[in-house]
């Protein structure tokens, strides 16, 4: 006799409970870590590769490397053949949010019918450029539209937008310094 597996959003809700129950067991089973290569090409196009991490207390390898491409459109002297920084780090967002959304909806037994988000960003050339000292070079403010249609009441609807700007990795990074080291 085979067994159903209950699944919400595509998330298993039995491999979701599993890994929290591992998480929670044993705390470092939670410590992760993300790499990139990356390389220049020319002019603003650039190519990253990620091909391993840390999880789950062990390394793990990607059967096929993923690649992921930068440049610049026209207007800012690219060739617009791949996204530039700030819209790739509105991928990242987004990407984050709706791993987000779908694993705390999970969580509370929601089904997402349909999940999408609006993103724009603001930044000044001016900073980059160096041309005023008091503008920084990095995005100012980034404003998201959540579209959001599930079967949770307005009260489940509104503790998952909370879980989610609690929860969201990205979001943290975004709203807070992160400390980066580099080396020459």
């Amino acid at each position: 006799m085979s067994t159903m597996q209950a699944t919400h959003n595509g998330v298993s809700v039995d491999e979701l409970t599993a890994l929290m129950d591992k998480v929670k067991a044993t705390p470092s089973m939670g410590k992760l870590q993300f790499r990139s290569k990356s390389k220049w090409i020319n002019g603003a196009h650039s190519q990253s590769t990620f091909d391993s991490h840390f999880a789950l207390g062990k390394e793990h390898k990607r059967a096929t490397p993923i690649f992921l491409e930068g440049d610049e459109p026209a207007t800012l002297l690219g060739t617009d053949v791949a996204a530039n920084a700030a819209e790739a780090a509105l991928h990242a967002l987004t990407s984050c949010l709706n791993v987000t959304y779908a694993y705390n909806a999970t969580a509370m037994g929601i089904d997402i019918h349909s999940l999408s988000f609006e993103l724009e960003a603001d930044t000044d050339l001016r900073g980059f450029m160096e041309l005023d000292k008091k503008i920084r070079p990095g995005l100012s403010q980034i404003r998201v539209k959540v579209n959001l249609t599930c079967n949770g009441t307005p009260q489940q609807v509104k503790e998952l937008h909370e879980a989610v700007a609690r929860t969201s990795p990205l979001m943290d990074t975004f709203k807070n310094p992160v400390e980066i080291k580099m080396k020459y």
